[in-house]
């Protein structure tokens, strides 16, 4: 075994898909011949975690809601997280990418990393099939795990969108307070979440914070910032 399957704790038996994991798309860019980048294992990769995860949420936690079960899941395949577990492999050490992409600090961007990580789950999973790619992310995971036994019920939804917007941009997210009304000593507040000019959620508390938490909440159940949808009530403009 190389280091760096030393690391993955899992032996190839074809090289070339661990290769093809490590593969920039900005490699092509330089050398038009290059026969394979790691999108499409990427693609396959974050299928397999998202499973592999549910599937053990699941069976560690049966008496735990659908909403539960979701955003303790969200906190183990958030960007963030998944550029840590390839972290602690260096898998960015060992990216073949272009001279330009490197120059401008690939090798540490989060989303970069991310994607390797997904990557190299899928070259698992087609190198030695389910149960091996679910070790290898579950193995990986454990310690996302021990904390979730330990608290499971510690859920930020402001912390989580943060982190979830930051991986793929450096922006933060923006709330908003839209109206409060009420008596002084009973007011309710409505606010919204922006980031990039969209409404990503809206909620509504008892207290300006009450009322961003709730509107952290409704964002991450609605993922506007995956779909790229820019209707009517997410279009800041038309608010």
């Amino acid at each position: 075994m190389n280091p760096l399957e030393e690391r993955l704790g899992y032996k190839f038996r074809n090289a070339l898909l661990l290769a093809e994991a490590l593969t920039h798309p900005s490699i092509s860019l330089e050398r038009k011949d290059y026969p394979f980048d790691n999108q499409r294992l990427e693609f396959l990769g974050d299928a397999v975690i998202q499973i592999a995860v549910t599937e053990h949420l699941y069976r560690l936690y049966p008496d735990f809601s659908e909403g539960t079960m979701t955003k303790l899941r969200t906190r183990i395949v958030s960007r963030t997280a998944l550029k840590t577990r390839a972290t602690d492999l260096d898998l960015g050490r060992h990216l073949m990418m272009g001279r330009g992409e490197e120059s401008s600090g690939g090798r540490e961007r989060a989303s970069t990393l991310a994607d390797a990580f997904e990557s190299v789950v899928g070259a698992v999973y087609l190198d030695g099939g389910f149960d091996a790619a679910r070790n290898f992310v579950l193995r990986m995971t454990a310690d996302d795990f021990e904390r979730i036994a330990n608290d499971p019920e510690e859920v930020n939804p402001k912390g989580q969108l943060q982190e979830i917007l930051q991986a793929l941009e450096p922006r933060a997210p923006v709330y908003e307070v839209l109206e409060q009304s009420g008596p002084d000593h009973s007011k309710k507040f409505v606010s919204r979440v922006v980031w990039k000019a969209l409404e990503l959620g809206r909620g509504e508390g008892l207290s300006k914070k009450q009322a961003q938490v709730a509107a952290a909440s409704d964002a991450l159940e609605k993922k506007i910032w995956e779909t790229g949808v820019r209707g009517k009530r997410t279009l800041v403009a038309e608010v």
